[in-house]
């Protein structure tokens, strides 16, 4: 992919291409140690600038609505999100280029044995602010109340501080607190598959978001997604199916 002037133009304003990385997905960026960033969405961010031939900053957050601010006010050229219709109002995503579950976490001596449970009353649910869950969760539970944590990361701490009744996020991040923190189990299965996808805002332009999709379309097609995963030692995401 060759991308015109217009293009270039378009992705880096500043004279360069600024990414927000949010530290709150383990499944897509993580601290490394010399305290940046690694991991999938970094990936694919080198990989966008090289094939632009631009300089790459990265902007590193650690929760999913900064990003999303960060992007929607122009303060970066790109961003890595779940798709989320909320989002889509100042954000041009791209099909999607990961799949991931979204679970629920109770104590280990919880009378919740289902998901189909969880929207009750007496319950609260733990969500990271602003993060895809919260987002989705709000539009769909009728019932439960919904308790927001500082971050994705978290959660499990707030909903053991709150003596809350569920926790809500990544099945990985669920599963490595019930794990650290022990007394606790995941839910069967999923209430939600999160779409996660790269998100340009819109007011840099169809031609501009639609380069951005045929990129990220390159990217799973030629196996580059899938080596991110693998290298990073991911499990429990998929590679999204061919959307052009």
């Amino acid at each position: 992919m060759t991308p015109t002037a217009a293009i270039l133009a378009a992705f880096t304003p500043t004279g360069k291409l600024r990414a927000a990385i949010n530290l709150g997905n383990p499944i897509l960026a993580s601290s490394d140690e010399a305290g940046g960033a690694r991991g999938v969405s970094v990936d694919l961010a080198r990989e966008f600038a090289r094939v632009l031939g631009a300089e790459l900053e990265l902007m590193v957050v650690d929760a999913a609505g900064k990003s999303v601010d960060l992007v929607a006010s122009e303060g970066a050229d790109i961003g890595f999100f779940a798709i989320d219709p909320l989002r889509g109002a100042s954000i041009a995503f791209t099909a999607a280029y990961v799949l991931i579950e979204g679970c629920y976490l109770v104590k280990e001596d919880s009378p919740i044995g289902a998901n189909e449970e969880v929207d009750r009353a007496a319950n609260r649910v733990v969500v990271g602010k602003g993060s895809a869950y919260d987002l989705y969760l709000t539009r769909t539970l009728q019932q439960a109340r919904i308790v927001r944590s500082p971050t994705s990361p978290t959660v499990v701490d707030t909903f053991i501080e709150h003596g809350a009744e569920v926790a809500a996020g990544v099945k990985q991040q669920l599963e490595a607190d019930a794990l650290r923190i022990g007394g606790l189990r995941l839910l069967d299965g999923r209430f939600m598959v999160i779409q996660q996808a790269m998100g340009t805002p819109k007011s840099r332009g169809e031609e501009a978001a639609a380069f951005l999709t045929r990129l990220v379309e390159a990217m799973k097609a030629s196996g580059f997604v899938a080596a991110a995963l693998a290298r990073h030692g991911i499990a429990g995401a998929s590679v999204a199916p061919a959307s052009i």
